[in-house]
């Protein structure tokens, strides 16, 4: 698509030759073409089918949500008789289920110790 005067030469030599207006006409063809616009025709929308879902298939799955279990001893005498109580958090955060589970404490019992945090399985 080189101009005829630049045949014989390479397409490097070539292209330092060339205008801008040239360079223009050999990208994208002559700007002057005022003939009709052919519109090109949609093509037909390929149809797809998806097959159906069997009804053997697993129901949606539970949200899992991360449980850690909170294990106190409490008491409302001072070295007196004490419980075990758990707690269950909904976090994953071990300070916040202790926070949790030593603010709900509080409310019952006066004496409050941290027996253990681990996840629930």
């Amino acid at each position: 698509m080189l101009p005829k005067d630049l045949a014989g030469t390479s397409f490097k030599e070539a292209r330092m030759n060339m205008t801008e207006e040239e360079m223009r006409q050999a990208l994208f063809g002559s700007s002057g073409s005022t003939g009709p616009l052919v519109i090109p025709q949609a093509q037909a929308h390929a149809v797809v089918i998806r097959p159906e879902h069997s009804v053997d298939r697993r129901k949606t799955a539970k949200n899992f949500v991360p449980k850690l279990i909170v294990t106190l001893r409490v008491g409302n005498e001072y070295e007196g008789k004490t419980e075990l109580i758990t707690h269950e958090a909904d976090t994953l955060s071990l300070l916040q289920a202790e926070m949790d589970a030593l603010k709900i404490a509080r409310k019952k019992y006066r004496y409050i110790e941290l027996v253990s945090v681990s996840s629930a399985k």
